[in-house]
């Protein structure tokens, strides 16, 4: 649900976000696999051999089975995935239907980095909606999550290496086009509803039951693989809609559960546009108020969310055209700048937080080639292209959100938010524009109420936000904590959206939560600092 940003200068790189919502994809296509099969056993019980490691032992339990295999394929070559243990998960399509067909999700299982791993594993959730776990395995042991115990990867249902992948590139080049339309035009809207409606008509065409691609579904299948792998509890980490997922699941399926991970919180009972709203101003004010408490940057800067309001409204009256060279490609493209492409940029660009005050003095002083740039190149990235499962995407927000959110409480998020913005900006959310439009086409049921309940469990939490993420702000870990008696709010000041992905800080904090879930050692963030903006001319 985020958009893909560039990667950020002057400290670490950056996380790629998918737009998503949406946070900000992964994956193109690459043939051939990463790993020799594992030599299965079988089992039939709900308990492997202790000598046999996580994922060595064929296994049905009830309706889903476990085999052994070759690795899931990736969209690069993925060497973290180099020594794992592999195979696929088969489980029914839909669970409510007796003679559902089956669907094949992949599953890749990195071993520990000692020869004595803890007995209980970490399970990743993926972001998105629409990210496959299995791409995202440099990233998690890149943070040292595999330290003393083995880490699972799962292709959540519909994404890119399951079977069926429910991936739609038509959408991702038609929003590489949109670049160069007027983001908030009635055309262009008309346009992004028809490449939706030709990505369902397709989908369904080839069999997909689409209202089966939502959390209760994805939930009952991680249920299903940790009984499948014969393991009696394990860990979960969850990033960006990955939270979203954890504390559905945390809630439907508390069996087996040591401990939950969750990092750029979506909470189930809130998500919509109107908590989207709510999250880019938090984001935004704290890149702003960062700027300000840096003399070189206020001084250089005054003003700087002044400037961008100011900008919003300027750019919606009369939009700015200009032609960029896209990084990797050196190709020319056309960008239309109005308000609501601004507040998208920005939203994605919390990323690259450094050169976000030069970036919005260059636009307004005539300059808008900065801006426009890195708005296209996160849309025409192949990162961008064919990677992420729309099918997923609309399944969770057209069933989950958009039935208990009105058009009216999404446009009264945006005013309550930026109430000086022109309420055609107001009206399209950050990272879900049309999503309303989109939803009519995709026309699945309205996921039971009981889908938008509060969490509460006793099972330790570590609820980790960033102080720059303006995708999943950080009041939404405290929100999450009043029904979580056992949780760690832990805010990383100066991090954008998805702080394990930036943050050596998160990191440590997040590999000593799992060690004692109950006192996770938050000293790092006393040496944190904040970031060092780049000063033109």
């Amino acid at each position: 649900m985020a958009p893909n940003p560039a990667p950020r200068r002057g400290r670490r790189p950056a996380r790629r976000p998918r737009t998503r919502p949406t946070a900000v994809a992964l994956g193109v296509l690459l043939t051939g696999l990463l790993a020799t099969p594992a030599q299965p056993q079988d089992g039939t019980g709900p308990t492997a051999s202790p000598k046999a490691p996580i994922g060595t032992v064929a296994r049905t339990v009830g309706d889903a089975r476990f085999e052994p295999g070759p690795c899931p394929k990736t969209a690069e070559p993925v060497a973290e995935l180099d020594e794992a243990r592999c195979g696929t998960l088969t489980v029914p399509e839909n669970r409510t239907e007796p003679n559902s067909r089956k669907i094949t999700l992949g599953v890749a299982i990195v071993p520990a980095a000692t020869d004595e791993p803890k007995p209980d594993p970490i399970v990743w959730l993926a972001g998105g909606p629409g990210d496959d776990a299995v791409g995202e395995a440099k990233m998690a042991i890149d943070g040292g999550l595999n330290r003393d115990r083995d880490v699972i990867f799962m292709s959540q249902r519909g994404t890119y290496s399951a079977d069926p992948q429910l991936t739609c590139p038509n959408i991702d080049e038609f929003n590489a086009r949109a670049t160069g339309l007027v983001y908030g035009a009635p055309a262009t809207e008309r346009l992004h509803v028809a490449a939706t409606r030709a990505c369902r008509e397709r989908l369904a065409a080839r069999g997909a039951d689409l209202s089966a691609y939502n959390d209760t579904e994805s939930a009952a299948d991680y249920a299903d693989l940790r009984a499948a792998l014969g393991v009696d509890q394990w860990n979960v980490f969850g990033i960006s809609y990955g939270t979203h997922l954890a504390l559905i699941y945390m809630r439907q399926h508390p069996e087996g559960l040591r401990s939950v991970g969750i990092d750029g919180i979506l909470p189930p009972a809130t998500a919509g546009s109107a908590l989207t709203w709510s999250s880019a101003k938090q984001g935004f004010d704290g890149l702003f108020k960062a700027c300000v408490q840096d003399p070189a940057c206020n001084r250089r800067y005054p003003n700087l969310s002044a400037t961008f309001e100011r900008l919003v409204r300027e750019l919606e009256a009369e939009p700015v055209t200009t032609t960029v060279t896209l990084p990797d490609s050196q190709k020319q493209v056309k960008v239309v700048l109005d308000g609501g492409a601004l507040v998208n940029w920005l939203t994605s660009a919390t990323h690259v937080a450094e050169g976000v005050p030069r970036s919005v003095d260059e636009l307004a002083h005539g300059k808008p080639q900065r801006v426009a740039q890195q708005w296209a190149a996160g849309k025409y990235s192949p990162q961008a292209i064919g990677r992420v499962a729309h099918g997923l995407v609309y399944g969770v927000f057209c069933s989950e959100w958009t039935p208990y959110e009105t058009r009216a409480q999404a446009l009264r998020g945006g005013q309550d938010a930026y109430p000086s913005f022109p309420r055609s900006v107001q009206a399209q959310a950050p990272q879900l524009t049309s999503l309303r439009e989109d939803c009519d086409v995709w026309n699945v049921p309205a996921a039971p109420r009981s889908i938008r309940e509060a969490t509460r469990s006793d099972v330790p939490t570590l609820a980790l936000s960033g102080g720059f993420d303006a995708q999943t702000g950080a009041a939404n870990g405290p929100y999450v904590a009043r029904t979580l008696p056992r949780a760690t709010v832990v805010t990383v000041p100066y991090e954008p959206h998805v702080v394990f992905a930036t943050s050596k800080c998160a990191q440590e904090i997040t590999v000593s939560f799992f060690d004692n879930p109950t006192a996770p050692n938050t000293a790092c963030l006393n040496h944190l600092k904040p970031p060092e903006f780049e000063i033109g001319p």
